[in-house]
């Protein structure tokens, strides 16, 4: 009888090398990650838009308190991801968000990986300099 009460929804994000894991529970609108919040880990506005987009486009913003841990990868990638694990949390709260944050392409998850590099190559395609003489 008590699960049914619980409104605490776990997801996962995935984006480059990042891995986010969110908590979304009914709340007041914090958002925490890493045990702090979402400004101080991040530092830069955009990330924290991007981050918040899920939230906007379902009118959710200020209505459901975020707790993520994330690692791997960089802070944008790490943004990326938890905008993904917290649009996957908001499915899993009502299902009826699905078409909305699908049709602002939320719940597509991003493949692009790094390119690994290739031996006799500079980079992953970059070519050393030809030098004819």
């Amino acid at each position: 009888m008590e699960k049914a009460k619980e409104t605490k929804h776990y997801a996962t994000g995935r984006r480059k090398g990042a891995v986010a894991r969110v908590w979304l529970s009914t709340g007041t609108g914090t958002v925490t990650v890493n045990n702090v919040s979402l400004l101080e880990y991040f530092g830069r506005e955009i990330l924290k838009m991007v981050i918040e987009q899920p939230l906007e486009v379902t009118d959710m913003l200020g209505k459901v308190d975020i707790t993520a841990t994330v690692n791997g990868g960089g802070k944008s990638g790490q943004a990326g991801a938890m905008r993904l694990g917290i649009s996957r949390a908001l499915v899993l709260s009502d299902e009826s968000l699905k078409p909305t944050l699908r049709a602002a392409g939320l719940i597509t998850r991003d493949p692009r990986e790094k390119e690994r590099k290739k031996y006799g190559l500079a980079g992953a395609r970059k070519r050393y300099q030809y030098s004819k003489r």
